[in-house]
């Protein structure tokens, strides 16, 4: 005879996955997974769950069982919290090097780009430089100070990159864009560590070995480590 989980324990594991995605969006973790827009989302769809599990509890007070209806689960079928547990305990760590040094450059052309500071030194993003560099022909980072934050990868031929990956909707999806080191680079670099690169604009640049997508140059002046920033990926787009 086939079984199946009780009302009961249905409700159990709404309430945990309620939980557990509510513990996501209530904390960093949810930007291992999501982009920091879908947080609302997150808590929304936790709350439900929760609110879910209750009225199942609820119900199962209120019916009366069938003659003969048996309420026993198997106790395997607990094992199917183990994965909710996970979600709690375990941080996966952000896609990094590897990923960057396997898949092309998602470096897409935006539909415009916002003013700069018309003074001072420029801190962009990963992307946005890239963007700016390739589709805009670098016009408004020329002679100026400009500082990026991003993770190293290397391929052991090209010059070193440092990438931030971008994300359409969640980590499943994520793409990196790749910015080529040039000039005052560390003699020592090691994939995944993360630098604050303060640099000038130039306008080499070089084709992704894996795409030939464009990859632009930085010409650094200065790189020190950082340490990983809660929210390890970039999603600007114009």
């Amino acid at each position: 005879m086939r079984t199946r989980l009780n009302g009961q324990a249905q409700a159990a594991l709404l309430f945990l996955l309620g939980a557990a995605v509510l513990h996501a969006g209530l904390t960093d973790l949810h930007l291992r997974y999501v982009k920091a827009g879908l947080r609302p989302l997150l808590l929304l769809s936790g709350a439900i769950l929760i609110v879910t599990a209750a009225a199942t509890v609820r119900y199962e007070g209120r019916r009366r069982p069938h003659p003969g209806e048996s309420h026993r689960e198997p106790r395997i079928s607990w094992l199917l919290t183990l994965p909710l547990l996970a979600l709690i305990l375990v941080t996966p760590p952000a896609l990094g090097s590897y990923s960057a040094t396997h898949t092309g450059t998602a470096l897409q052309k935006p539909l415009g780009f916002p003013e700069l500071p018309a003074r001072g030194p420029l801190r962009l993003g990963v992307v946005e430089y890239a963007a700016r560099a390739v589709h805009d022909d670098g016009r408004r980072l020329r002679d100026r100070p400009i500082s990026i934050t991003g993770f190293v990868a290397t391929n052991g031929t090209d010059a070193p990159y440092l990438v931030r990956m971008s994300l359409n909707c969640c980590a499943a999806d994520g793409l990196p864009v790749k910015v080529a080191l040039t000039g005052a680079i560390p003699p020592v670099l090691r994939p995944d560590t993360w630098l604050r690169i303060t640099g000038t604009y130039t306008p080499r640049r070089t084709e992704d070995p894996v795409n030939g997508g464009p990859i632009p140059y930085i010409e650094v002046t200065r790189a020190e480590p950082v340490p990983a920033p809660s929210d390890p990926y970039d999603d600007w787009n114009g």
